[in-house]
């Protein structure tokens, strides 16, 4: 069976301490949940998060949707946001997650890549490095989300498709954006073979950058 493997990497640095981290852990199981609705999603979507914040780790390996189980993410009081770590694990993930075509073998769909931040990141060389490899992996979407009047958009610009922004950090923005998501990949789970994944029209919170 051909796998979608779905990427997620989640800032969880100090400042998204409090509601902000609370409103995405709940985000996170909706999301799952209504994914499981879908029986092309459960069938293809293969599940991945990484976080950031000044260490940047994989909480979830990549997971088949039937099983997976969303980590509950956490912050530390205050630091960094290593965004640019977190593209290079990215880096060395990917081609050990996805399998590629091979004599007698289709491989996988091509990977989509979701990044939400509320900042920017504070390892600009590492992220200056790895922005070229990340647009190399052959991600068939990569779609940013610049959350809050904090977040720099400029640097998910240089290597997402598609960036959306979220102007306030609440319960409520972050419930629209992990329920747009979720619509996101079950219509990238439809229709896999698409060079790119057509994204689905936003919610009123967010504005989207085509």
């Amino acid at each position: 069976m051909r796998r979608l493997p779905v990427y997620l990497l989640i800032d969880t640095s100090g400042s998204m301490r409090g509601e902000p981290i609370e409103a995405v852990n709940t985000g996170l199981l909706s999301m799952v949940a209504a994914l499981r609705q879908d029986p092309h999603a459960l069938e293809t979507v293969h599940l991945a998060i990484l976080t950031f914040d000044r260490e940047a780790k994989v909480v979830a390996e990549l997971t088949p949707l039937d099983v997976f189980n969303p980590p509950r993410l956490e912050t530390p009081q205050s630091g960094p946001t290593h965004l640019g770590e977190a593209l290079a694990i990215l880096v060395e993930r990917v081609p050990e997650d996805v399998r590629r075509r091979s004599e007698g073998e289709k491989g996988d769909w091509a990977p989509l890549l979701f990044v939400m931040t509320d900042g920017k990141p504070s390892d600009l060389q590492l992220f200056d490095q790895n922005v070229p490899k990340i647009r190399a992996l052959g991600f068939g979407n990569i779609v940013g989300c610049a959350a809050g009047p904090k977040a720099e958009r400029a640097a998910l610009d240089r290597f997402c498709d598609h960036v959306a922004a979220l102007d306030t950090l609440d319960s409520a923005g972050f419930a629209q954006f992990f329920k747009w998501v979720s619509e996101a990949i079950s219509g990238g789970s439809r229709d896999p073979g698409a060079s790119t994944t057509e994204l689905p029209p936003p919610p009123g919170e967010i504005k989207l950058n085509l």
